[in-house]
């Protein structure tokens, strides 16, 4: 007869292949990615937001959280605790650290609200910024692919910043592929002061973002070498809303 250890050993044995199964799917075949910015709107969407929404009976708990889990969005409104200037400090995942005049209490807020509430006077009280903050998009990278056919251009390509230069190190960017290894590219959205047509070299591989107007990619920065090359965005995953196949 089986005793609570017997079970209790099976159960671990289960979950531990279960948690083996799960890293070799997460490292060789399909990985999970958010996306924290904006820079590939409109294909994929960072944390952004919509002012002025107001609170519907969806908003109140616990048909909050199904409005959440649904659509990856919820409504704020945000009080201003004294009377002050409105400052926004960005930080790097997306988002502003958000206070008001002398008062400690700070706020979240995606950088794209920041724009007009930096430096804007409020009074005690006051609602100072309100309306739907979305959660960006999660999506899977397609880790196999390239293990069998080469990237080609306009696939939406996922690769590591390690080792280039201007860039965080450790983390990793999300940007759409505009030239592949001895191909010439002229720039369609080129920067002032920057070149206009580049050549890539052996292994290099030049990435720009869909919103060319708020994309830090390789017009400033130069070429992602195929080592940095992680995979490529497959579909997305959540919101349940915004499932999608990534084109």
């Amino acid at each position: 007869m089986k005793t609570w250890q017997d079970y209790g050993k099976e159960w671990l044995d289960t979950l531990v292949v279960a948690i083996s199964v799960a890293m070799a799917f997460r490292a060789y075949f399909y990985e999970p990615f958010k996306i924290p910015t904006g820079s590939m709107q409109e294909t994929l969407w960072g944390y952004h937001t919509q002012a002025g929404v107001e609170k519907t009976t969806w908003d109140a708990f616990p048909l909050s959280i199904l409005k959440w889990a649904w659509t990856g969005s919820r409504t704020v409104d945000y009080i201003a605790p004294v009377s002050g200037m409105v400052r926004c400090q960005p930080r790097n995942d997306g988002f502003a650290t958000v206070q008001v005049g002398t008062s400690r209490e700070t706020w979240s807020l995606p950088t794209d609200a920041c724009r007009q509430l930096h430096g804007k006077f409020v009074r005690a009280g006051e609602t100072f910024w309100k309306g739907a903050i979305t959660t960006g998009d999660f999506i899977f990278v397609n880790r196999w692919k390239w293990n069998f056919w080469q990237p080609q251009d306009n696939d939406v390509m996922i690769f590591s910043t390690t080792g280039i230069e201007k860039l965080p190190q450790g983390t990793h960017y999300i940007k759409r592929m505009k030239a592949r290894p001895g191909e010439t590219y002229e720039l369609e959205h080129p920067v002032e002061g920057f070149p206009t047509t580049v050549t890539m070299g052996e292994d290099e591989y030049f990435a720009c973002g869909d919103n060319y107007n708020n994309s830090f990619d390789s017009r400033y920065w130069g070429v992602v070498p195929r080592q940095n090359l992680r995979g490529e965005g497959a579909f997305v995953f959540w919101p349940f809303n915004g499932w999608r196949i990534i084109r």
